[in-house]
C-alpha cells in the first residue's frame, strides 16, 4: 500500500470511496464541497493507493478556527467496505497526524467515534480548553494537540464553511 496526497485527477475515484463507505449519507458531496472551498489544504489530502493504482481509502483535514486561531477539521476518513479493517484507516491516520505535524499545526479536531479516535491520541475536546459548534456531539467531539498547540489556544471550534450545509 502507499499513502501519497490526492491529486484532482484522483478525484472521481476518492468521491468513488466515500460513497461506498457511506452509502446515502452527506459524507461524498461535503467532501466535494471542501475540494472546492477556500478551507482546502492539499497537503492534508491524503489517499492510500493498492501498489495497482486503486484507491483505497482518504482522509482530509481543512482549515478550521478555534476563535481566530487557525486549526484543522478532519474528516471524512473512508476506506472501501471491502478493504475496512485492514489497518488503511489508521495508516491514514497517522499520515494525517504525520502531514499536519510537519506543517507545524496547532490542533485536530473532529467528530467521531469515542472507540476508535483515542487510540491516536484524541481526546475529548473539552479537555484541552475547545469547545464544540454542537454541545449535543459531547465526548464525540475530539481534539489532537500538535506541535504548535499550547495552553492559551482556547474557545469556540468553527469547521470550514461546507461543514455549515450539513
Amino acid at each position: 500500500m502507499i499513502i501519497r496526497r490526492e491529486r484532482p485527477p484522483d478525484r472521481p475515484e476518492i468521491l468513488a470511496v466515500i460513497e461506498a463507505a457511506y452509502p446515502g449519507a452527506a459524507e461524498a458531496r461535503l467532501l466535494r464541497e471542501l475540494f472546492a472551498s477556500r478551507e482546502y489544504l492539499p497537503e492534508l489530502s491524503i489517499l492510500a493507493e493498492s501498489a495497482d493504482g486503486e484507491i483505497l481509502g482518504h482522509v482530509i483535514s481543512t482549515r478550521g478556527w478555534i476563535d481566530n486561531v487557525p486549526a484543522l477539521g478532519l474528516g471524512p476518513l473512508g476506506v472501501l467496505p471491502a478493504r475496512q479493517n485492514q489497518g488503511i484507516g489508521s495508516a491514514l491516520m497517522h499520515a494525517s497526524i504525520d502531514a499536519a505535524n510537519e506543517l507545524r499545526e496547532t490542533v485536530i479536531v473532529l467528530l467521531g467515534g469515542t472507540d476508535y479516535y483515542p487510540r491516536f491520541g484524541f481526546v475529548p475536546a473539552d479537555s484541552v480548553g475547545i469547545a464544540s459548534p454542537d454541545p449535543s456531539w459531547g465526548s464525540h467531539f475530539m481534539a489532537l494537540p500538535l506541535t504548535g498547540f499550547h495552553a492559551g489556544i482556547r474557545g469556540h471550534f468553527r469547521y470550514a464553511e461546507p461543514f455549515n450545509g450539513l
